[in-house]
């Protein structure tokens, strides 16, 4: 019988992935002070020297996983984006997605990244620089999915408090189940965007 041997590169990526996984993991469990990279290590199944020879320090690792965190937040929107009805419903559907989005465990893990970087400047630079650009996109995104036209008067400001309000709704969230409260207030926003979008 012969043993396939998996590319040391290869190797090298999956012991990465588990890292940058089990640092979201512990981040959404014990929050940015209570994660270290002991628990990470324990977390991904890795031996400490493997973790300290790809992230000598939680410093890296955090800002590696920075990186993984806005990354996942970018393929979670795009993938439940392709997923979106068309027709009657749509905004409403579009709404729960970005809702959905911002209840995540990954959501979680970058609230634990921002008011970590409120007071660590290394963090903040890393922080703020991806938050920019997925903010971007995921603005773009929701122009597309929602039909807005951002040349019309207001509809601009329509998409932008879109995002405000999910955001506002997912940090209402991680302090208990606000499910159905941000259901009722998602329906009614639904109405306000289809009478103001497209």
């Amino acid at each position: 019988m012969t043993t396939t041997r998996v590319p040391q590169e290869q190797r090298s990526r999956a012991t990465r992935r588990r890292l940058l996984e089990a640092t979201v993991g512990c981040l959404v469990d014990h929050g940015y002070a209570g994660t270290s990279t002991t628990l990470v290590s324990e977390r991904a199944g890795v031996s400490r020297g493997a973790q300290l020879h790809h992230y000598p320090s939680k410093a890296d690792l955090v800002l590696a996983a920075v990186r993984h965190v806005s990354e996942q937040r970018g393929l979670e929107l795009r993938e439940a984006a392709a997923s979106l009805p068309q027709g009657a419903g749509r905004t409403r559907a579009v709404l729960g997605m970005l809702g959905d989005h911002f209840t995540s465990p990954v959501f979680a893990a970058a609230l634990e990244l921002w008011v970590a970087a409120r007071s660590d400047e290394p963090l903040r630079g890393e922080v703020a620089e991806l938050e920019q650009q997925l903010g971007r996109d995921t603005h773009r995104m929701t122009v597309e999915l929602l039909g807005a036209d951002e040349s019309r008067p207001g509809e601009r400001e329509l998409v932008q408090a879109t995002l405000d309000l999910v955001r506002g709704l997912g940090l209402a969230n991680t302090i208990g189940d606000d499910s159905a409260r941000r259901a009722r207030v998602l329906d009614r926003w639904a109405e306000v965007l289809e009478a103001g979008v497209g």
